[in-house]
């Protein structure tokens, strides 16, 4: 049982900022908040909504890290956490990856966790999901519906489009695997691409949205973050269908978000709390998050899921049991290289 000496320490640790040193056989854990910060609703959120529940069923002490500042700050939250003797420092921030690589090496006893990245290390665990898993589903019932007029919204035209943020591996990621499983359906069918080169502008998604959907798309995948937003209210004018990225999006235009593909983000972060919790060697490792370890999937499409044949929903299924169990294997750009069918 740990002492209400080391309960104190603890807290004085965390309260003055990570500057103090706390002496424990388990070291806590931190969980460093990326920009944006608490209360996003989304990404941020959900790490720290695993986060927690993975310290109330280890019993493991921890605290999440917040900074005005979060990017250029990076090297100094990083040395602050380790010298404040957290055990685990788990980073939600991408633009820490490097920063770390150089700091873990003067914190040798420290394990650090990096998120939608590989950065090499002793004692780096680098957390990789498989967006194009989802993605590939997400194009499934894109490619059953966008044809099927008995629904509202849709046209007879086997299109459907998508907008990613930046062109760049981790959005193309998400969006090979959308026309892969798109074409799994309709090899013959028309997927649009168009990068906003933004992920904070909803104007321009919206902008684009519309244009897509006179181009005779009716449904159309966002992979643009904040800009994204914007396709989803263009949805919603228009009469048609967004599918929405990282959380469950399907409330933000009730009955136009056909589905959303959630990154579970706080399944990733409670798993690695969990083994570091159990002692587990993690540094020097990657660990993907997919279908099977439910860190991706499809939204429940409470508000469309009566309209959606059962068939589809079906088909998805099959599918999604399929690459879980390896008879389907989604292309990853990461790791493979860009397809013919993408470049």
């Amino acid at each position: 049982m740990k002492s209400a000496l080391y309960s104190m320490m603890i807290t004085t640790a965390l309260v003055s900022g990570l500057g103090a040193t706390a002496s424990a056989a388990d070291k806590p854990a931190a969980l460093i908040i990326a920009q944006g910060g608490l209360g996003d609703q989304s990404y941020n959120d959900l790490a720290y909504a695993g986060f927690e529940r993975a310290l109330k069923e280890t019993g493991l002490e921890g605290k999440p890290v917040e900074s005005k500042d979060v990017v250029a700050q990076a090297a100094d939250i990083l040395r602050r956490a380790a010298d404040a003797d957290f055990g685990l420092v788990v980073d939600l921030e991408y633009s820490h990856g490097e920063p770390m690589l150089e700091v873990a090496k003067d914190y040798p006893d420290t394990t650090f966790a990096i998120l939608n990245q590989v950065q090499k290390g002793d004692n780096i665990v680098s957390v990789l999901f498989q967006e194009q898993e989802g993605s590939y589903l997400a194009g499934m019932l894109a490619a059953q519906v966008t044809t099927d007029t008995s629904i509202k919204g849709i046209n007879d035209k086997p299109i459907i489009g998508v907008i990613g943020g930046t062109k760049s591996s981790g959005i193309d990621k998400f969006i090979a695997g959308y026309i892969e499983g798109a074409k799994a359906v309709n090899p013959a069918i028309e997927v649009k691409v168009a990068y906003s080169n933004n992920f904070g502008d909803p104007a321009l998604g919206q902008q684009m949205a519309k244009a897509m959907f006179e181009e005779g798309a009716d449904i159309i995948y966002q992979v643009a973050g904040g800009t994204g937003i914007g396709v989803i209210q263009a949805a919603k004018e228009e009469g048609h269908y967004a599918i929405g990225v990282d959380g469950d999006q399907d409330g933000l235009a009730p009955g136009n978000v056909l589905t959303s593909m959630i990154k579970r983000t706080d399944v990733a972060v409670e798993n690695v709390v969990k083994q570091y919790a159990k002692g587990d060697k993690l540094g020097g490792t990657i660990v993907a998050v997919g279908l099977k370890e439910d860190g991706v999937g499809l939204s429940e499409m409470k508000h469309t899921k009566s309209l959606i044949p059962a068939a589809y929903l079906e088909k998805v299924d099959q599918a999604k049991a399929d690459i879980i169990s390896g008879k389907i294997k989604v292309w990853n750009v990461v790791d493979q290289g860009y397809p013919d069918w993408l470049k």
